[in-house]
């Protein structure tokens, strides 16, 4: 098992599901990820989650929220930015995640209205509410805001390479590592795809603990700084390579990354050291 020294490279927190990132020099991750890390989703009006998948302008969408949490401030090209004081208590409604019942706090009109322009498609915004309470599955479980499943995704940047190496010899583009969405971007590991194996390491001065691998879906396919979605990369070329049978998982998909709950919060900083404290056996990689 290769051990080198690892740090983090990049740390990026999504405010709002399927939109852009924030990138910051350090942030504080509680029991749910990273500060207000899928703290607000955006629906249809009947309370559905949107994604990427099928929404591909949520990328175009770069939310901010002020420090103390009271703000959220949405801006898109080709429309003003709008300001959302941010409700973080009151009256939730019912809300969808993957067909898995939530509830939300609306954002109110204005924050519909100008989510709506944008994906020319009626839309609302909710916040998770206090009593949010959900519990994430996988090898260590946790909790989460809106995210797909864990609270925290990590990716090295070994294996971006390793996936571009591929790709350069059949004459395609490299891709960037936005394409995948990580929490944190991990620089220092040799051998791609080390990330999988971590099953505990302090960062910073938080603990994460290994979930599950990232399975990947259409999103990788949507170009985060345009907003358009062209395929098959990367995912045929995953499909050669890391698929469940591939990698000794025996489950389905083609995976890229590994996720992590949070098992003692604490601030993480780019520069700060991967001190793993246990490691997976040369067995199967758990899904």
């Amino acid at each position: 098992m290769l051990t080198g020294v690892a740090r983090v490279a990049e740390v990026t927190s999504y405010p709002i599901k399927g939109c852009a990132g924030v990138t910051v020099p350090a942030i504080r991750f509680g029991p749910a990820g990273a500060a207000h890390d899928r703290a607000f989703m955006v629906t249809d009006t009947a309370g559905v989650f949107r994604s990427q998948r099928a929404d591909p302008r949520l990328s175009l969408i770069r939310p901010r929220v002020s420090e103390d949490g009271s703000l959220l401030r949405l801006e898109a090209p080709g429309l003003g930015p709008l300001d959302v004081p941010v409700h973080a208590e009151g009256p939730a409604r019912p809300v969808s995640l993957f067909g898995d019942p939530y509830r939300g706090i609306d954002q109110g009109a204005d924050a519909a209205a100008w989510l709506t322009e944008v994906l020319a498609t009626p839309s609302r915004l909710v916040r998770v509410p206090p009593d949010h309470g959900r519990v994430t599955d996988g090898v260590t479980p946790g909790t989460s805001g809106y995210a797909d499943s864990s609270a925290v995704h990590i990716l090295s940047q070994a294996s971006l390479d390793g996936l571009n190496a591929r790709l350069a010899a059949e004459g395609r583009p490299p891709l960037p590592m936005d394409r995948f969405r990580p929490n944190l971007v991990v620089t220092g590991w040799a051998e791609p795809h080390t990330e999988d194996r971590v099953r505990e390491a302090a960062v910073g001065a938080a603990v994460l603990g290994y979930t599950k691998l990232a399975v990947r879906c259409a999103v990788t396919l949507v170009n985060q700084a345009t907003g358009a979605r062209s395929g098959p990369e990367p995912l045929r070329t995953l499909a050669r390579y890391r698929r469940g049978a591939d990698i000794g998982t025996g489950g389905g998909g083609v995976s890229f990354g590994a996720k992590f709950s949070v098992v003692r919060p604490g601030r993480i900083a780019v520069g700060d050291e991967i001190r793993v404290a246990a490691w997976a056996d040369a067995g199967p990689v758990p899904a």
